[in-house]
């Protein structure tokens, strides 16, 4: 089996989950789970990583992490080989703990990591291990929503200054945003990922490719990135809005939002103040306009024809 692509560059975002071999519980108790963020501070400590939220499940974990170093490499093998060998000698047993190499996504350091954390604190509750993703104590969670709570290692600030300058009305906002999807059916933004390597905007997978890849990369492991050679504009892509969804400005402005998020390559904020709202208005546009879309054959046949108009 070809070793995944790996993008490497200071001060990277990456996504990172390891499954247990043959899906076998990796945590079996307390103590293991506290040894296993016992390893994620010796990593903050020695490689510099720095860790903005985790999930420890049974059979696997969630991790959200920077490298100022660029050396995901080294933290991920410090982190999974210490807690391997804490592992077997605890147990008397030998052999590989984790599935094969861990997996890493390339994450753009906006609203798709905030997204992100949002889609691992409420890992629990998806699997109906907790109620509300407060009750699960081997998350950061707790670390974002109550003073005090985290440990010292964990970097909350980067998530939570998107919510407000002062701390407790952060937390407070990030609390909500987390929370207004209980009970609720919603996809994970993984789903998004490019080419299983990453995720972000059309910009940001540009930018990407063309400084951290080689064509021959791109060729082999990432064939799909060819495609965004061109890219609308913000303007195009609303005029054309226009002229298709003619009767129904509310729509029109829905699909214009998700449109310009999804395929224009700029950034939250700019298509923000295009629209006249706040970042995290367009990010749940975006989130929830292709389930409008499911429901409605008629929309679906006009996004067709702009996207066809758009060539995207």
């Amino acid at each position: 089996m070809a070793r995944p692509l790996r993008i490497a560059y200071p001060g990277a975002f990456y996504h990172v989950t390891s499954r247990g071999n043959e899906q076998k519980d990796v945590f079996k108790s307390r103590k293991d789970r506290e040894k296993f963020l016992e390893y994620l501070e010796s990593a903050t400590q020695r490689y510099g990583a720095s860790i903005h939220a985790y999930c420890l499940m049974s059979n696997h974990y969630h991790l959200l992490l920077e490298t100022p170093a660029a050396n995901l490499s080294q933290i991920m093998q410090h982190i999974n080989s210490a807690y391997t060998t804490y592992f077997n000698v605890k147990r008397k047993r030998a052999g590989h703990l984790f599935q094969g190499r861990y997996k890493a996504i390339l994450v753009e350091a906006d609203e798709y990591a905030t997204e992100l954390t949002r889609y691992i604190h409420l890992n629990p509750v998806r699997a109906k291990m907790a109620v509300r993703p407060e009750d699960y104590p081997w998350s950061s969670y707790r670390g974002y929503i109550v003073e005090g709570k985290a440990p010292e290692w964990l970097k909350r600030e980067f998530i939570l200054g998107s919510f407000g300058k002062r701390n407790a009305d952060a937390m407070k906002k990030y609390r909500t945003f987390v929370e207004d999807l209980l009970g609720k059916e919603y996809e994970s933004p993984l789903k998004e990922t490019f080419g299983t390597a990453i995720l972000g905007s059309v910009g940001f997978i540009e930018t990407i490719t063309a400084t951290h890849l080689t064509t021959k990369e791109v060729e082999r492991d990432l064939p799909a990135l060819r495609q965004f050679v061109v890219r609308p504009t913000l303007d195009e892509i609303l005029s054309t809005v226009k002229s298709v969804i003619d009767s129904d400005e509310k729509l029109a402005r829905q699909a214009g939002m998700y449109l310009c998020h999804r395929y224009s390559g700029e950034k939250l904020r700019t298509i923000g103040e295009l629209f006249n709202v706040r970042e995290s208005a367009i990010t749940e546009a975006s989130r929830l306009f292709p389930r409008k879309m499911e429901k409605d054959k008629k929309l679906e046949k006009a996004m067709e024809r702009i996207k066809g108009e758009l060539k995207i």
